[in-house]
């Protein structure tokens, strides 16, 4: 992304409810696979993420959180915020295990979206994942594709509480701060960078068709070429997930985001633009399934 100041992945349906917990009790692990054909030579580290203004931060939070998209544009503030309290409602489960457990990845597919998630702890925490995978896509940034990836994450009244506001809000004028034209695409030689790369993950809440679902993650925004003035950084959030068991599949009913926990940035040394831009073509994302 170029987040042009970089933008954040968060979804909120009419104002989301319920944030992410301050606690974040589980070291849920995450099992990957590749997607079929997927290679490509490694490049150095990512790119080490240099001190930005609150604004340049939230904007790497505008995907599909609303609020943060306007705030962005608006050089709002952002961000944390009281958090619910507990452990999201009752007593989660405890740190999960740190080997890979569960059954293989889910081989449905809806569009690009992984789907036949179980209804369980398993399939809840992955659905979040791949969702995150999906929402921090540079797909947000185009409405057609933008509207796909709604419909199929969200409930159909979550998703139609969000397509009209979100048009707006990603409008030609935020569209050109991060350095993409009207519709959604990236200056010729350059490479509009926006990834959510999950962590880990947490089940907070599993009760009957319901669940509540966090993805600690990192996020890959900014643009990528030689004449950017926003390159591609990294950032750390949680993204929390309430769901709902509907049609044989977990929706999204509402979402928040908070920020971090960060690590220390690494002394790998950044890369340059045109090694990001053959990263991020070469290296496919990933199934998330635990």
């Amino acid at each position: 992304m170029s987040f042009g100041d970089e933008h954040g992945y968060g979804g909120d349906p009419g104002r989301t409810s319920g944030r992410a917990d301050d606690g974040f009790g589980g070291t849920g692990q995450t099992r990957t696979r590749l997607p079929d054909g997927r290679s490509g030579d490694m490049y150095g580290g990512p790119r080490r993420p240099a001190r930005s203004s609150r604004s340049l931060i939230t904007v790497v939070g505008v995907v599909v959180l609303l609020i943060a998209a306007i705030a962005f544009a608006n050089r709002g503030g952002g961000g944390g915020g009281a958090s619910d309290g507990g452990k999201g409602g009752a007593a989660g489960p405890g740190a999960d295990p740190t080997a890979a457990t569960g059954v293989e990845p889910v081989t449905g597919k809806n569009g690009e979206i992984p789907s036949g998630f179980a209804r369980n702890e398993q399939g809840a925490a992955s659905a979040a994942a791949n969702y995150a995978v999906a929402l921090g896509s540079d797909g947000m940034f185009r409405q057609d594709t933008r509207h796909g990836i709604v419909d199929t994450v969200y409930t159909p009244e979550a998703a139609d509480k969000l397509k009209g506001p979100q048009d707006a809000a990603y409008s030609p004028a935020f569209l050109r701060k991060l350095g993409l034209d009207a519709d959604g695409n990236p200056p010729e030689g350059s490479t509009f960078v926006t990834r959510t790369v999950p962590v880990g993950t947490k089940v907070e809440r599993l009760s009957g068709d319901t669940a509540k679902a966090s993805v600690w993650y990192m996020g890959l925004i900014g643009m990528s070429g030689p004449d950017s003035t926003n390159p591609v950084r990294t950032t750390w959030k949680t993204w929390t997930f309430d769901l709902r068991w509907l049609s044989n599949e977990w929706k999204v009913t509402a979402d928040s985001q908070k920020d971090g926990p960060a690590p220390v940035p690494g002394d790998v040394a950044a890369s340059t633009a045109d090694e990001i831009s053959k990263a991020v073509e070469q290296f496919g994302g990933f199934t998330y399934a635990r």
